[in-house]
């Protein structure tokens, strides 16, 4: 190959390749043009597009309390949507649902997002946590919207814990107390240490000691 036609080539190979490198930057750094899925459940059904699903309950397994729904939940539709429910179907669970202002429903603009669990977010409670099901398994979770319908997936069960303590249900058991010390000393038992308590008797001796020699001088000299 000559000079010229191996310079050619190496040209043309260079502005494929910046040609190639330019469209993926263009594309965007997006989930879904990346092709990459979050970590935690995620599913779209026309609009509605549901991320970082899961069901969050008590720190302990067997404690008392309410276990909440968390998800963000994306309308890229032109009107918005209320989510009506949130269910989950095979157990007897039911879910409240309140928005982030406390009061109205749970409304998700067009074009924007509603993030569900969390401090000052709108919230999904299962006031009876234990329904929820065991830390571990997968529950079928089934949001209704007023357009869309039902969207269903599978949302992970995960304890109140580390990252998921801030999404997580906002009662939780509070700490058992500490016994003070005070209270567990022996009722009726002297604060005072032997030593104080020796030293103590032998000065009020002493002190009956030398009244009784003073009497006698007293005496002796009358």
């Amino acid at each position: 190959m000559s000079r010229s036609l191996r310079h050619g080539a190496l040209a043309a190979t260079a502005l494929v390749f910046s040609i190639g490198t330019l469209s993926a930057c263009g594309a965007g750094n997006n989930a879904e043009t990346l092709k990459v899925r979050p970590d935690n459940a995620a599913t779209t059904v026309d609009r509605i597009k549901i991320q970082n699903a899961n069901v969050i309950i008590q720190p302990e397994q067997d404690a008392e309390g309410p276990a909440v729904v968390a998800a963000t939940l994306f309308n890229d539709g032109p009107k918005q949507e209320v989510l009506e429910t949130v269910t989950l179907p095979g157990t007897g669970a039911t879910v409240k649902l309140q928005a982030a202002e406390g009061k109205g429903p749970v409304v998700v603009p067009a074009g924007g997002r509603v993030i569900l669990g969390g401090k000052g977010n709108a919230s999904a409670v299962i006031e009876n946590g234990r329904q929820a099901g065991r830390a571990g398994d997968v529950q079928n979770v089934v949001f209704a919207f007023s357009r869309t319908g039902d969207v269903q997936l599978g949302a992970a069960i995960v304890p109140a814990t580390h990252f998921f303590k801030e999404f997580g249900p906002s009662a939780l058991p509070a700490p058992s107390p500490k016994p003070s010390e005070s209270a567990s000393e022996t009722p009726g038992e002297p604060s005072g240490t032997p030593a104080e308590s020796e030293s103590a008797s032998e000065s009020g001796s002493e002190a009956e000691s030398g009244t009784s020699t003073e009497s006698d001088e007293a005496s002796t000299s009358h």
